[in-house]
C-alpha cells in the first residue's frame, strides 16, 4: 500500500470531513482513509495498481471538494495555502462588510417595530417591507452564496452540512418575510401581523461570516509552525563548479556538489565537511543552544548558520531527502492525523445535523400546534437551525493537535502522529536504555591488565590481537577498544573467521590463535576461567565500569575496564520524570553491579540488567503485562523491536536511523530533557482537547433546547435568532483560539 497525503478546499464543517472520507472511500483500490477538518487534509493508504492520484481527486472533486498533494506546499517556492487562506480572508472581509453594512441599516428600520415605539427620528421609507426586501437580496444571495451552493452540493450526494442548516434557517427568515412583504393580507386574514424578519437574515449570515473570518485567520495561525520551518531553509547555494563559484537557487543543487560557506551564511543543503572548520548554530533544528564545532568528516544539516569560519561541504541530501524536509513532512504528517479521543466527536458529527433538521421540524409543529402562534415556531425553528454548530466539535481535536505537534517540533521533538501524543498522555513507566541515552554512547577504557600483571611485550601483542579482532564489530564497545589499542601505537592485522555473539562478545582467529572478547557469563559458558581476574572485575563493576575479559586459546589473558560517561542532563531528566510521577527503569546488556552504580548517579531505582540486545523487546512486553503504559527510550539498531513493542516508542535522535524510524517520538538533540517536554507537552495538549470538546458539547446540549424554546414557558423568553447566530459563529472561533493558546506551551523540565 502507497500513502498520500492530499490537502483539501472547500470544507465547511465536520460533516463535509465525513462526506470526503466517503467519496475517497469508495474509489477501488482505497483501503483507508482519514480526513482532518482541522488540517484540512486527508491521509490515504491505497493500491497504486489498481488507483492513483488522479482518479482520487476526480472522487474528491465529485464531491463538491478539490483536493492537491501536500507536498506541494512543502516543497514549492510559494505557499500555496498561505496564499489561498489570504484570497479567503479577503472574500470575507468585502462580503462581512457589504453585510455588516446592510445589516445595520436594516437594524435602524426595524427599531420601530422591534421596540414598539414611535420613533419620528427614523425615515419612514427605512421601515417600507419592499425597501427591505431589495436592501437583504445582496446579503441573502451574494453574501451567503457559499451557503446555497455547499448545501446543494451536499443535497446532490443526498447529505446535509452546516451550511445546510445555515441556509435553512436564514431562507427561512428571509421568505417568510417576503410572503409577509408580497401577500399581507393572507395574514391579516389569520389574525397576524405581516411581520418581517430581513434583519434576522441579513445579520445572521453577516455573524457567520464574521465568525469564518476570524476563525480562517485563527486557524491558519495553527499551522504557523510549519511555515517556520519552511522558512528556515536558505534560498541560494555557493557553488564550486569547474574552478568557479556560482550562486544558483537552492532548487539547483546537485547530490555531490561542492559548497562553499562563509561566516554567518545558512548552510543550504545537508552534507559533509570536506576543507575548513567551523562552529555552526543548529538550534533551529535541534533545539540545541551552544554552536557545534564542524571539521572535515563531521556532517552539516541543511537550514543551520555557520558562525565563526568557511569551509566547503560535499552535499549529500538534497531537496525532499534533507533532514529539515523530512522534518517538514513528519510534522504534516501529524498534523494531519487523527486523535483517538477524536472518535466520539466524529461519530456524533455524522448525525449530528440530520439530527439538527430533524429537531428543529419537531419544533416547529410543537409550538404551532400547542400556541397557535406562527411568528413563535418561525423564530424557534430559525434559531435551532442556526445555533446548531458541528464546526466546533470538528475543530476540538484536530486544532490542539495541530498547535501541539507544531510546538513540538519547535522544542525539537518530532511526533509522528495525533494517537502518539495521546498514547503519551498515559505513559506510568519510561524505560531508559543506558548507552547512548542515559550516557554519551561514546565509551573509553579505562584500564587495562593482564593476568601477568605489569605492561609488557606480550601485554601489546595481545593488544594487538583484540584490537584486530574488534576493528570488525560496529559495537560501541569495540570503537573504544579500537581506538584504546591504535592509541597505544599497536598495529593491526587481519582476523580470520569473526563471529559476534549478541550482547556476549565477540571472536576470531589471528595468527592461528583464537581470540575471545566478551562477558564472564559467555566465556564461562565456553568452559573458560576467569577467576584470576574476580577481585579486579569486582572493584571496576563498583566504580560503574564495564568488565570486559580477554581468552586466547580458551585461556583468560587479560581484563579491560570501559566507561561510558552519563550525559549532563541525565540526573535532572530522570527527577523530572519522577516529580510527573512516572516509574523510571533502565534497560541495560551491564551486569547487575555495574549497572546499579550508574543507576544510583541518575536516581533510578528499578534496574533490569543484563539484557541482551534480543531480549529488550521481550523485557518491554513484560512491563506491559503488568497493566502498565510503557514508553521506551533509546537510540541504537538494537533498541528498534523495543521502541516497536513500547506503547510510545522515543528515539535519541543522534542515534540511528532505524532507531527513529521504529519510533513515535523522534528527539532530535538527544537531549533527554526533551523526554520531559514531550511528555508535558502532551498533557497540555489532551487538557486543551477535553477542554475543546467540553465546550463544544456543551454549547450544543444547552444552545439547541434554548433556542427551541424550553425557557418560554417558565421565563417567557425566547433566543433571539441573531443572538443564536452571533453563538454560533463565534463557537468555532472560541475552540480554536482555545487551542492556540498551546503556543504559549513552555517545558518545565527543570523546575
Amino acid at each position: 500500500m502507497d500513502t498520500l497525503t492530499l490537502k483539501l478546499r472547500g470544507m465547511s464543517c465536520a460533516s463535509c470531513a465525513n462526506s470526503i472520507e466517503e467519496a475517497i472511500g469508495s474509489v477501488p483500490g482505497v483501503s483507508d482513509v482519514n480526513v482532518n477538518f482541522g488540517a484540512e487534509q486527508a491521509t490515504i493508504k491505497y493500491d497504486s495498481q489498481r488507483t492513483d492520484l488522479e482518479k482520487i481527486q476526480d472522487a474528491v472533486n465529485a464531491a463538491g471538494y478539490s483536493a492537491f498533494p501536500l507536498e506541494e506546499i512543502a516543497t514549492g517556492e510559494d505557499d500555496v495555502e498561505k496564499e489561498a487562506r489570504q484570497a479567503e480572508s479577503r472574500d470575507l472581509v468585502r462580503k462581512v462588510w457589504v453585510g455588516g453594512v446592510i445589516s445595520a441599516i436594516l437594524v435602524v428600520g426595524s427599531l420601530s417595530m422591534m421596540t414598539g415605539l414611535d420613533l419620528p427620528l427614523i425615515p419612514s421609507w427605512l421601515s417600507n417591507h419592499w425597501f427591505q426586501l431589495v436592501l437583504t437580496a445582496p446579503v441573502q444571495f451574494w453574501c451567503g452564496y457559499s451557503f446555497y451552493i455547499n448545501s446543494w452540493k451536499a443535497l446532490k450526494r443526498h447529505a446535509a452540512t452546516m451550511d445546510t442548516l445555515i441556509t435553512l434557517g436564514t431562507s427561512a427568515a428571509y421568505f417568510y418575510s417576503v410572503f409577509a412583504t408580497l401577500l399581507p393580507n393572507f395574514f391579516i386574514n389569520q389574525g397576524l401581523m405581516p411581520e418581517v424578519y430581513y434583519e434576522t437574515a441579513a445579520i445572521v449570515i453577516t455573524l457567520i461570516l464574521l465568525g469564518r473570518l476570524f476563525e480562517n485567520r485563527a486557524r491558519g495561525q495553527t499551522s504557523e509552525a510549519i511555515r517556520k520551518l519552511i522558512g528556515l531553509q536558505a534560498r541560494d547555494a555557493r557553488v564550486i563548479r569547474n574552478g568557479q563559484e556560482l550562486d544558483i537557487p537552492i532548487q539547483e543543487v546537485q547530490i555531490g556538489d561542492m559548497v562553499l560557506v562563509r561566516p554567518g551564511e545558512k548552510i543550504p543543503v545537508d552534507g559533509e565537511v570536506i576543507e575548513g572548520a567551523s562552529t555552526v548554530d543548529e538550534a533551529m533544528v535541534t533545539g540545541e543552544s551552544l554552536p557545534v564545532k564542524k571539521q572535515p568528516g563531521d556532517e552539516v544539516i541543511g537550514a543551520t548558520i555557520n558562525k565563526t569560519g568557511s569551509f566547503k561541504f560535499r552535499t549529500t541530501r538534497v531537496g525532499k531527502d534533507t533532514f529539515l524536509a523530512q522534518i517538514v513532512q513528519l510534522v504534516q504528517q501529524a498534523q494531519g492525523s487523527k486523535a483517538p479521543i477524536q472518535r466520539l466527536a466524529d461519530q456524533v458529527t455524522g448525525w449530528f445535523v440530520p439530527a439538527v433538521i430533524a429537531f428543529a421540524i419537531a419544533t416547529f409543529i410543537i409550538w404551532f400546534n400547542v400556541m397557535g402562534n406562527l411568528t413563535l415556531a418561525l423564530i424557534t425553528t430559525v434559531g435551532v437551525l442556526i445555533i446548531a454548530c458541528p464546526c466546533a466539535l470538528g475543530l476540538a481535536t484536530p486544532t490542539s493537535i495541530m498547535v501541539g505537534t507544531g510546538k513540538g517540533a519547535e522544542n525539537g521533538i518530532l511526533i509522528k502522529g495525533a494517537e502518539s501524543l495521546e498514547l503519551a498522555y498515559k505513559i506510568q513507566t519510561v524505560v531508559l536504555d543506558k548507552t547512548g541515552t542515559l550516557t554519551e554512547g561514546k565509551p573509553t577504557v579505562t584500564n587495562f591488565v593482564t593476568v601477568n600483571g605489569t605492561a609488557n611485550r606480550n601485554e601489546l601483542k595481545l593488544l594487538q590481537w583484540v584490537g584486530s579482532v574488534e576493528r570488525n564489530s560496529e559495537h560501541p564497545l569495540a570503537e573504544a577498544v579500537v581506538r584504546y589499542t591504535q592509541s597505544q601505537q599497536v598495529d593491526l592485522i587481519d582476523a580470520h573467521k569473526f563471529e559476534a555473539s549478541a550482547g556476549s562478545g565477540v571472536q576470531g582467529t589471528v595468527e592461528g590463535h583464537l581470540v575471545r572478547i566478551g562477558t564472564q557469563r559467555w566465556l564461562a559458558e565456553l568452559g573458560i576461567d576467569t577467576a584470576a581476574l574476580q577481585q579486579q572485575k569486582s572493584d571496576w563493576e563498583a566504580a560503574g565500569k564495564t568488565a570486559v575479559f580477554i581468552a586466547v586459546d580458551k585461556q583468560i589473558q587479560g581484563l579491560m575496564g570501559i566507561a561510558d560517561a552519563l550525559k549532563a542532563s541525565s540526573p535532572e531528566a530522570v527527577r523530572a520524570l519522577q516529580r510527573l510521577g512516572l516509574e523510571v527503569v533502565m534497560l541495560t546488556g551491564d551486569n547487575h553491579q555495574t549497572a546499579q552504580a550508574i543507576a544510583r548517579e541518575v536516581g533510578i531505582k528499578r534496574v533490569l540488567a543484563e539484557v541482551r540486545p534480543d531480549q529488550k523487546a521481550a523485557t518491554v512486553q513484560s512491563l506491559q503485562s503488568e497493566g502498565k503504559v510503557v514508553a521506551m527510550v533509546g537510540d541504537g539498531i538494537n533498541d528498534a523491536p523495543a521502541l516497536a513493542q513500547a506503547d510510545v516508542g522515543i528515539a535519541i535522535g543522534t542515534g540511528t536511523d532505524v532507531a527513529i524510524a521504529a519510533s513515535d517520538i523522534t528527539l532530535i538533540s538527544g537531549d533527554l530533557q526533551g523526554i520531559v517536554t514531550a511528555i508535558q507537552l502532551s498533557r497540555a495538549t489532551i487538557r486543551n482537547i477535553r477542554q475543546n470538546l467540553f465546550f463544544a458539547f456543551i454549547y450544543n446540549v444547552a444552545g439547541i433546547p434554548i433556542a427551541a424554546g424550553i425557557l418560554f414557558p417558565v421565563f417567557g423568553w425566547l433566543l433571539s435568532p441573531i443572538v443564536a447566530g452571533g453563538a454560533m459563529a463565534f463557537s468555532s472561533v472560541s475552540v480554536v483560539t482555545n487551542a492556540l493558546r498551546l503556543r504559549n506551551f513552555q517545558s518545565k523540565a527543570t523546575s
